[in-house]
C-alpha cells in the first residue's frame, strides 16, 4: 500500500489549491479515505473524509463550503480542492486509508501574502 501526496504549495489568501493522492497496492473506491492535516505546534486534525460506499462525504466545521472531497476510480486517485484558501489553513496536508491505517509523506500547504 503506497499512497503518495501532491499539489501543496504557497498561495495567497483566497486563492485555490487541489491536492492530489495517488494510490496504489489497493482500491480506493473500496476504502474510507480521508485528509487530515498539521500545522507547526498544533494536533493532527481531520479535514475531510469519503466512505467507501455511496461516497458519502464528511467535513471539518472550519472547511465546510470552502473544501471538497472526491475521488476518480479510474485513475485510483483522491483529491481535495481548497478553495478561499485562509492563513489558518497553512499545514501538512496528508491522504490516509482509514483500514491500516495507511498514510501518506505529506504535502506543505502554505497561506500567506
Amino acid at each position: 500500500v503506497q499512497l503518495v501526496e501532491s499539489g501543496g504549495g504557497l498561495v495567497q489568501p483566497g486563492e485555490s489549491l487541489r491536492l492530489s493522492c495517488a494510490a496504489s497496492g489497493f482500491t480506493v473506491s473500496r476504502y474510507a479515505m480521508s485528509w487530515y492535516r498539521q500545522a507547526p505546534g498544533k494536533e493532527r486534525e481531520l479535514v475531510a473524509g469519503i466512505s467507501s460506499i455511496g461516497g458519502v462525504t464528511n467535513y471539518a466545521d472550519s472547511v465546510k463550503g470552502r473544501f471538497t472531497i472526491s475521488r476518480d476510480n479510474a485513475k485510483n486517485t483522491v483529491y481535495l480542492q481548497m478553495n478561499s484558501l485562509k492563513p489558518e489553513d497553512t499545514a501538512v496536508y496528508y491522504c490516509t486509508r482509514r483500514a491500516g491505517p495507511y498514510w501518506g509523506q505529506g504535502t506543505q500547504v502554505t497561506v500567506s501574502s
